[in-house]
């Protein structure tokens, strides 16, 4: 759906409540949500290892062109989703989803079914595809998020995508580094 619709801030908003929408019927239908699926997959273990590893990730995402003056920056009146072009109820909508959206709907689909159906690596090299001219550090990040979810379950690699969504997300607004969008 990411690929077939415009890459302005409506289009994204619409994705994000859609995706929302789909991930509470599946949920609510396949009981996902009953009190001892949560307890038993919001252990405290696998959601330290979750956020530690959520943070690593933002730092290895912004690392290159924040301090190592790789990449090339965008001006927020060129960017689909600042609020200068698109107004701050989108910029929020993009940045709700991106956190507590986007990492459950992807990490189902790559760490959980796309790892069951093709492997670890495919996953890898989709993951990393999807990310385009950023591709390796998608790469990276795949990586990260599925030894993850290997070791401490898919719970952990949801928390690990949902502080690096976020913290990114906020970098973008607060220091204007339109370019990660």
């Amino acid at each position: 759906m990411m690929a077939v619709l415009p890459q302005t801030a409506p289009f994204y908003a619409l994705r994000g409540a859609v995706v929302a929408a789909l991930l509470a019927l599946s949920a609510w239908r396949l009981g996902a949500l009953s009190r001892g699926s949560v307890r038993a997959s919001l252990a405290p273990s696998p959601l330290a290892a979750g956020a530690a590893a959520g943070v690593f990730v933002l730092l290895v995402w912004i690392a290159p062109e924040t301090w190592l003056g790789f990449g090339t920056p965008v001006a927020p009146s060129e960017s689909p989703y600042s609020p200068e072009v698109c107004g701050w109820a989108l910029v929020l909508a993009k940045l709700a989803a991106s956190a507590f959206v986007i990492p459950v709907a992807e990490e189902l689909f790559f760490r959980k079914w796309l790892v069951d159906f093709a492997g670890f690596w495919w996953m890898v090299a989709l993951f990393a595809v999807e990310h385009g001219e950023r591709w390796h550090v998608g790469a990276a990040t795949g990586v990260v998020y599925g030894l993850l979810a290997r070791r401490f379950g898919l719970s952990a690699a949801i928390v690990a995508h949902a502080v690096t969504n976020l913290g990114l997300g906020l970098f973008v607004v607060f220091f204007d580094r339109w370019q990660f969008w």
